[in-house]
């Protein structure tokens, strides 16, 4: 609260004194008593322009406030008294922290009620401003992806509807039961394709044809035709709905899907008119080959497990890790081979018969492998040995918190940002007049809600001590009444 300049003299000996604003402020139930030539430092904030204004008449401080206390001179502001003391800060020392427990997002906002520019802010606190704005976009997109996902359009044709039905069947396994039935069915054939794949390769289970050549057996050769069929289907009606079909065809997961359809085909036109072509021989070369391929298909899996898809953003973001750990690696096996190789010369019946050759012992040796195939004969190669493999231990060991702490944070931010998006449309739906999201409106709750976003976040993310200011002044409630009641 801001209260009426008060007379404080500098020293009561001294025949001309010193005059001296004082300004009484109450910010949540919390007194501060400021001083003018304090907050005049920076006289483009807002408490700089109330202690220049506080000497003006009762309606024009109490326009500028939520309530001003004639009787003990104090101006009340229903604000953050924690977030009051950090703003304090920048009178004080001429920075900005944000303490431990603040939204930096809402305090942005105080920052900004109390004109105060955000370059004040320490360069710490500047990027967890940064984080919590991505955080908060990254939000607002998962937001706007529902209400995407909900919103149906009369007006539109009807092969747009159909094409935006059967997206959301084939891509969206949370918006229906058929969709996630087709979710599970998707994955079942994936497990069950893989496992044929592996099983065709027992020799008891493989026939021979005509000429003598180990075919599959027709059993897990039809088990494996259903299984292509699905994924060809399937493959052909996610591209069918796709809203971008050069995105869909280009994206990372759809060209895995197609490298592990496209195989079979391959395969058959080989069979049935390769022979034509070239010999009966390259087209048995060349099937094998095209059989490799699908092994692909294991990473159809990743589509559904949003666990997999966590583990692949925690490896990226680890790049630099694992960069520092292949480095590491790669001077060790130079290293050691080069040693292994200098001290083993001495004896008749060595194994490290080159340098190249000896990369091979020193990668098995320092990744604890150690097949036997190559090994030391002398005392001094295996003290190299020894070493080795104890700095082999130490690099593959350093990076593995790393990758796992940025496993966690992805997956956590991952959970939060969901919750806070659902949390975002009950609001809207609570604000919006219906008490459940199912019975609100798309188009009501896009209107309403999803342009206050930034808003209406603020008010979820306040701390316990924020009471709402309205801006609106005149909708503000008078607490003097309340005060004189009290007196």
């Amino acid at each position: 609260m801001w209260g009426l300049p008060r007379t404080r003299y500098a020293d009561s000996n001294i025949s001309e004194s010193s005059e001296e604003t004082e300004i009484a402020v109450n910010i949540g139930g919390v007194k501060h008593v400021l001083t003018g030539d304090l907050l005049n430092r920076y006289p483009e904030t807002f408490l700089a322009e109330l202690v220049n204004n506080s000497s003006e008449c009762f309606d024009t401080v109490a326009s500028l406030c939520d309530d001003y206390d004639t009787g003990k001179g104090e101006i009340y502001f229903d604000r953050d008294p924690d977030m009051f003391k950090c703003i304090m800060e920048l009178y004080y020392y001429g920075e900005i922290h944000i303490k431990r427990g603040i939204c930096p997002i809402c305090f942005l906002k105080e920052m900004e009620f109390w004109k105060i520019d955000p370059d004040f802010l320490d360069e710490c606190c500047k990027g967890c401003l940064k984080e919590a704005e991505e955080e908060l976009s990254e939000i607002a997109d998962k937001v706007k992806l529902i209400l995407d996902d909900m919103e149906r359009e009369p007006d539109a044709r009807r092969w747009q509807r159909c094409q935006t039905f059967l997206w959301k069947l084939m891509e969206k396994p949370e918006c229906s039961l058929p969709a996630r039935i087709i979710a599970i069915l998707s994955f079942i054939f994936i497990l069950l394709s893989s496992v044929v794949m592996c099983v065709g390769t027992i020799p008891d289970l493989q026939m021979q044809d005509a000429e003598g050549n180990n075919v599959e057996h027709p059993t897990l050769e039809a088990i494996e035709t259903a299984c292509i069929v699905w994924f060809t289907v399937e493959y052909i009606l996610r591209l069918v709905s796709s809203p971008n079909k050069v995105d869909f065809l280009f994206s990372i997961m759809n060209m895995i899907d197609f490298l592990a359809i496209i195989p079979f085909y391959v395969v058959l036109t080989l069979t049935y008119l390769g022979n034509v072509v070239m010999g009966l021989s390259n087209v048995q070369q060349a099937v094998q080959a095209l059989r490799i391929m699908r092994i692909a298909r294991i990473f159809k899996l990743a589509r559904h497990s949003s666990g997999l898809q966590t583990l692949t953003y925690a490896l990226k973001q680890s790049l630099k890790e694992l960069g520092l750990l292949l480095m590491y690696m790669g001077i060790g096996i130079f290293l050691f081979s080069a040693m292994g190789y200098t001290l083993e010369q001495s004896h008749p019946e060595t194994m490290f018969s080159s340098i190249p050759q000896s990369f091979w012992w020193a990668i098995i040796t320092m990744t604890t492998v150690g097949y036997g195939d190559i090994y030391p004969k002398t005392t001094l190669g295996r003290c190299n040995a020894a070493v080795s493999f104890l700095c082999g231990v130490i690099a593959i060991a350093l990076p593995i918190h790393p990758i796992i702490n940025n496993f966690v944070i992805f997956y956590n931010k991952q959970r939060m940002l969901e919750n806070a998006a659902k949390h975002e449309l009950e609001l809207m739906a609570l604000q919006s007049g219906v008490g459940r999201l199912e019975e609100t409106s798309p188009k009501s709750l896009k209107s309403h809600g999803a342009v206050n976003l930034w808003d209406s976040t603020m008010r979820t993310c306040q701390s316990d001590a924020y009471i709402p200011l309205l801006e609106d002044s005149s909708q503000r409630t008078p607490l003097s009444t309340s005060k004189d009641k009290d007196d």
